[in-house]
């Protein structure tokens, strides 16, 4: 046990027996205060009955000065209707003279000549069976019968040579009373209430209109019979448990009831017994305040050196101050000695972890930056080498082609050419899928139709040791996609699978649609058409995984691919709203997922096939085209070619001077126009002008790649590079 617990608990060995005896001393005060409190409240019933009493006996003059009145004794009932409607106490008072016989001779509350009721209220019979009248009367509560309310009645007797000539009575409406109920102004939980020989309620101090005219607790009614004073417990007619403190009121037999909730009476002798119990705690702190002090200067040194070991547990600096004690100080003085020493050794090793997170972030941006410029340098790299060859074979052609005059072998030549510029053309539709969409190349297909007209092609990449699987669903959605592009993805990834099989193997196709597909990053929820290729060949190592994707990598040999097979499969996936999932396992084979989203047009049109294209032919064209192209290469090149076909070509080197020529009055039939150009106008601002200004030409685009989307009514658009015939089509078209 501590020290200063042991002080503690010797303090409360003389404190205690001091705190029974204190308690012991409030629960007197609280009984008395109690009483006290009870006896005041009778003195409160008592003082309201004869606040009642006096207010019935003012009343009571006041009826008996009506009944002096001169006219009563000559029989001038009209004069005496008059007076007494007059003197009457207040408007709600009604002034009632009767006959011996108890009928109503008139009633101040309506006019004279009125017929009037025959008999007295029951309460008065009862009372004049009595006595018989002679003396005054109050009555209890009763319904008037010509008011229509609750009222109670004084009567007095008009005597003429010791014989009852009249009753002089007056109806007053229970309000009277409940106004002098209500100018006592009891506390709101405080319910006083006044009720009438038969226990019927006239007056209450809450809800009147709800409860006056309505019977008391029965169990109280006899107790208000038998007994003139007295305290009881009851519950209300609202439902609340009381202590009703009654007292008769003497003029009239009724009774003044206070009842007061228990609770009330409870805090008001709570809340005396509660300041002895205050001075008493008071005592009691002050006593152990004075007890901890004199035990503080005890243990003041032991907190001080537990202190400080608290300090040193922390981690935070001690200070420790010499309390006057050899062996408390040493051991204060070596605990702020240790402290400085694990403090130093702190912001050392701070310093160190600093230095080390600083080298590791600078290691690691080093390292991302040197596997970005490696990706750049490997895709950069591969576009000049495989352009480079694409040049070298046409630039050697074309001198060869300078040289010779064999008309063969200048074919020959061209032919070389032409093949050279369709393998650029299909490296730039590759790389084209690492872009954006154009616009020029996108339509809304049913892939059912586009993959088994792909079949053939496939089967011919094929060797016979390798089996295709095709499963496609029957009711597949229409997707908004580039068709050469999904040919080329599509030829990629049978051929891709075949190099993984060199043993022969498998090739599985399976194309569904995807209402809800499984969670894959950076693919919203939706509708989307799943392409499904899987192999059974030998797989890829985490490390090939990791770099599958990236353009120009290839595990292949030199000559035998470029790298772009799962590259330009991804581009396409992700340049159509969808995106692709390559999962792969060393010796279980690779399985490459493509999701595309569903197109919004419920209607898929064939995508017309470069054969087709061809078959539609070139038809030659009449009429004067603008054409708008800011390469002179191409200016000189296409120019001829469609003056060839018939037309008359104007040129222009960019939109601004071809919208010049127009506002200038150059007749045209057709603009012919590439879409980025230098100059304030692209080539979609040109179109725009031309559609609003002058809707008489017809408007064609070529595009190679753009930022923006073309979407103007009208507008045809053609994807670079093209073929003449393409040209000549769209011009018929246009418009």
């Amino acid at each position: 046990m501590r020290f200063k617990t042991q002080l503690f608990a010797l303090v409360l060995s003389v404190l205690l027996p001091a705190f029974v005896a204190a308690m012991l001393a409030i629960w007197y005060v609280y009984e008395e205060e109690k009483m006290v409190q009870e006896a005041g409240l009778k003195e409160a019933a008592r003082a309201l009955s004869l606040l009642v009493d006096n207010e019935l006996q003012s009343r009571q003059r006041i009826l008996r000065t009506i009944a002096n009145d001169p006219s009563l004794a000559t029989g001038n009932i009209a004069k005496f209707y008059e007076f007494a409607k007059k003197n009457a106490a207040s408007p709600e008072t009604t002034i009632v003279l009767m006959a011996p016989d108890g009928r109503q001779l008139l009633n101040t509350r309506v006019p004279l000549g009125t017929p009037l009721p025959t008999e007295r209220p029951a309460s008065i019979e009862d009372l004049m069976r009595r006595d018989g009248g002679i003396t005054p009367l109050v009555s209890d509560i009763f319904m008037a019968p010509v008011a229509k309310r609750f009222d109670f009645a004084l009567q007095v007797p008009y005597m003429e040579r010791g014989e009852i000539r009249y009753f002089v009575g007056m109806g007053v409406n229970v309000t009277a009373i409940q106004a002098l109920l209500a100018q006592q102004k009891l506390p709101t939980r405080w319910l006083g209430a006044i009720v009438d020989r038969n226990g019927v309620l006239l007056a209450r101090s809450r809800k009147p209109e709800e409860f006056v005219g309505r019977s008391s607790d029965e169990r109280l009614q006899r107790l208000f019979a038998s007994t003139s004073q007295g305290l009881t417990r009851s519950v209300t007619l609202d439902g609340v448990a009381v202590k009703t403190f009654f007292h008769r009121v003497a003029s009239s037999d009724w009774t003044v009831v206070l009842s007061i909730p228990e609770e009330d009476i409870r805090s008001s002798a709570v809340r005396g017994a509660g300041i002895f119990a205050f001075a008493a705690l008071l005592v009691l702190v002050v006593t152990l305040l004075l007890a901890r002090r004199i035990g503080s200067g005890v243990i003041q040194r032991m907190q001080r050196l537990e202190e400080a070991a608290q300090a040193l547990g922390r981690g935070d600096p001690v200070t420790y101050t010499a309390q006057g004690l050899v062996e408390v100080d040493a051991v204060g003085s070596r605990m702020a000695e240790v402290s400085n020493r694990l403090r130093l050794s702190q912001r050392e090793l701070e310093l160190r972890v600093a230095q080390a997170v600083a080298d590791s972030e600078r290691a690691q941006r080093a390292l991302l930056q040197s596997q970005k410029m490696e990706a750049l340098g490997r895709l950069t790299g591969g576009i000049a080498h495989e352009f480079n060859n694409l040049l070298q074979t046409l630039s050697t052609s074309l001198q060869l082609a300078k040289r010779t005059h064999d008309t063969e072998r200048l074919h020959s030549l061209l032919d070389t050419c032409s093949k050279a510029i369709k393998r650029a053309k299909t490296l730039t539709g590759q790389l084209s899928s690492f872009g954006r969409t154009q616009d020029a190349r996108l339509e809304t297909v049913n892939l059912h139709r586009q993959i088994h007209e792909f079949r053939q092609l496939v089967d011919n990449v094929l060797p016979a040791s390798i089996a295709l699987e095709i499963e496609v669903e029957e009711e597949l959605w229409p997707v908004t996609i580039d068709p050469t592009q999904f040919e080329l993805a599509f030829l990629n990834l049978a051929i891709n699978a075949k190099d993984a099989m060199p043993a022969g193997g498998a090739i599985r196709i399976r194309v569904s649609n995807e209402e809800t597909p499984p969670p894959v990053e950076g693919l919203p929820p939706g509708d989307y058409v799943c392409i499904s290729v899987a192999d059974s060949g030998i797989g890829m190592t985490e490390e090939v995984m990791a770099k599958a994707l990236d353009p120009f990598f290839t595990t292949k040999k030199v000559g035998e691919g470029t790298g772009l097979g799962l590259p330009q499969a991804f581009g396409f996936a992700r340049q159509s709203g969808g995106t692709l999932v390559l999962s792969s396992q060393v010796g279980e084979g690779t399985r490459v997922d493509i999701y595309l989203p569903r197109a919004a047009d419920a209607h898929a049109d064939a995508a017309s096939t470069p054969a087709q294209r061809a078959a539609n032919g070139g038809p030659q064209v009449q009429g004067t085209v603008l054409f708008v192209e800011d390469d002179a290469l191409v200016r000189e090149s296409v120019a001829p070619a469609l003056e060839a076909a018939g037309l008359t070509v104007i040129l222009a080197e960019n939109a601004d001077a071809a919208l010049a020529r127009l506002e200038a009055g150059t007749k045209v039939d057709f603009v012919f126009s590439d879409v980025v150009m230098p100059g304030t106008l692209t080539g979609i601002d040109l179109a725009r002008a031309v559609v609003s200004r002058f809707p008489q030409m017809k408007m064609v685009l070529a595009t190679g790649y753009s930022e923006h989307r073309v979407s103007i009514p009208g507008v045809q658009v053609l994807a670079k590079p093209y073929d003449l015939a393409d040209v000549l089509r769209l011009l018929t078209r246009a418009g």
